[in-house]
């Protein structure tokens, strides 16, 4: 079994050992803090072999600890492990040589993701657009200058002028996702706040991504050029 391989299986086991609703009890308990077995035994109302049970799986699958108490050496505390959560996101797998947003215009969407990604990773970004409009929208100006955040083009760029073999590509908007097929490796369903033209329709656009970047770039590496 390779690497890939034993982490997914160390995945599935933990998401088996929290698919029980009092395994997943006792852990969002111990994300508060330290517990003795008595006290989770009154808590969740079960028998004690029951408890012992649970508690003896989601310590197999390294999920909970156990140390004595300093003051009654025979009792017993359970702590969150440190390394609890870890196993249960994917770990980065993926080398990029840089990441290429695309929406239609390249007007809104693609300059706040690029702009956005920039603050969250050291790997290189661009973005650009399918038919690119004549500049970049005052509302997203407007949105990136609300959260202090600078976008790294001046005016919106084709496709054509900047996508090379080895980007990765992302597609904020359906319509440029559907245009280009195979060539975007990545999807985001980002609702157009041109459309609306509003305050919050930006900011909505500008956490919908923010969120997404938070999630996917501790997932990329870097790769150099050829």
């Amino acid at each position: 079994m390779n690497i890939e391989e034993t982490t997914l299986a160390v995945r599935v086991a933990r998401y088996a050992a929290l698919a029980d609703p009092v395994r997943l009890r006792i852990i969002d308990l111990l994300t508060l803090g330290d517990v003795a077995p008595v006290e989770l035994q009154v808590e969740l109302g079960i028998s004690s072999s029951l408890l012992a049970h649970h508690l003896n799986i989601l310590e197999r699958e390294g999920l909970l600890l156990r140390t004595r108490s300093e003051a009654d050496r025979r009792r017993t505390y359970l702590h969150l492990a440190p390394r609890a959560f870890k196993g249960l996101i994917p770990s980065p797998a993926v080398g990029v040589r840089r990441v290429v947003f695309v929406c239609t215009g390249n007007s809104a969407r693609s300059q706040l993701a690029a702009a956005l990604w920039h603050d969250a990773s050291d790997i290189p970004v661009a973005s650009a657009g399918t038919h690119p409009a004549a500049a970049i929208e005052p509302g997203a100006i407007a949105a990136a200058t609300r959260h202090s955040l600078t976008l790294q083009a001046r005016a919106p760029q084709s496709v054509d002028e900047v996508l090379g073999a080895d980007d990765y590509v992302i597609t904020v908007c359906d319509t440029a996702h559907e245009e280009l097929g195979d060539t975007g490796l990545l999807h985001w369903s980002v609702p157009d706040p041109v459309r609306e033209g509003t305050d919050a329709a930006f900011d909505a656009a500008f956490e919908d991504l923010a969120a997404r970047i938070h999630n996917l770039a501790p997932r990329l590496t870097a790769t150099k050029n050829g």
